[in-house]
């Protein structure tokens, strides 16, 4: 076959016929599959602010990556045209999570893997990741750093209070300080010994200290 018969209306005709019931059986596999998906974003979800809108854009993603791929397997030319089309889309909505990325590709491979008709490889795969993921996501470590700001009228109240920091916390390093007449603001990481933080209301107490926050914190670090 040549190059030029490949866009023969006859080739392009050439669909292989998806039956009624196919189409049916592999969208509501999708669905469920990506609302599986969803339960399982909504339930290890860390962030700051959680987005619904998210979770619901999991299980569409999945019922239209499936679409996408059903249509694709039924004609070849037509397989060539999405690529084409699909290639110069350009998404620039920023990720904020990692672990957003992770479901997001979770969710385009099971509706891909869904469509090539390898349906206990989508329901166990994706069973056996929401399991993981729940293991391993909800997991709460001590050695996440937290950030505790710290407000004292001068130096001496400033030593005792971190003296009294590091005697509670496995870990504790100055970020930043700033200082202005009769008072100092400090903003230090801390790594916890447990998950009791009854020491900031201690340190409160200390004469000299203004006020002490404890703030948890999720980003990216380095160190």
């Amino acid at each position: 076959m040549s190059f030029r018969d490949v866009f023969k209306s006859s080739f392009i005709a050439d669909v292989s016929a998806i039956s009624l019931l196919d189409m049916a059986l592999a969208l509501v596999l999708a669905f469920g599959v990506g609302l599986f998906i969803f339960l399982i974003y909504k339930k290890t979800y860390a962030g700051v602010m959680y987005s619904s809108s998210f979770g619901v854009t999991l299980v569409a993603l999945t019922m239209i990556t499936t679409l996408v791929i059903l249509a694709v397997t039924s004609n070849v030319v037509l397989s060539l045209g999405m690529v084409g089309a699909l290639s110069i889309v350009r998404f620039r909505t920023a990720i904020k999570e990692p672990l957003d990325i992770a479901f997001l590709f979770w969710a385009i491979a099971a509706g891909i893997v869904l469509a090539a008709g390898m349906i206990p490889l989508a329901v166990f795969g994706s069973v056996m990741i929401g399991i993981i993921l729940l293991i391993f996501a909800n997991r709460k470590d001590m050695t996440n750093p937290f950030i505790v700001v710290l407000t004292c009228d001068g130096h001496a109240s400033e030593e005792k209070a971190l003296a009294y920091l590091k005697e509670k916390t496995k870990r504790c390093s100055v970020k930043s300080k700033s200082a202005r007449r009769g008072s100092v603001e400090l903003n230090l990481e801390v790594r916890l010994q447990n998950d009791n933080t009854d020491f900031i209301n201690e340190i409160s107490e200390i004469e000299g200290v203004q006020s002490a926050v404890l703030v948890s914190y999720n980003g990216d670090y380095m160190g």
